[in-house]
């Protein structure tokens, strides 16, 4: 490829766009405590956050939102988390 060609990625950065939004979408609705549903199975999605206290069970999961059979599984920073507020 010469250094005057270059590539299109008009379709993907669209595609990335909306897939990245409806995410960041989701993350705020389940981190105000409404549920919601995979989009895969229709199962509802768990929200897991990292123990608040000393005391806290904590858990084999990272922070995140879940689903049942593993369709939906989305891993939060929760310091980029807590800038989204």
């Amino acid at each position: 490829m010469s250094e005057t060609q270059k590539l299109d990625f008009s379709a993907v950065n669209g595609t990335t766009l909306e897939s990245f939004n409806q995410q960041k979408n989701l993350i705020k609705r389940m981190l105000k405590g409404n549920s919601a549903q995979c989009s895969e199975c229709n199962k509802p999605l768990t929200l897991q956050l990292p123990p608040n206290s000393a005391k806290a069970k904590v858990s084999t999961k990272s922070p995140g939102i879940y689903c049942a059979k593993g369709c939906t599984d989305i891993e939060l920073d929760m310091e980029a988390v807590a800038l989204m507020k």
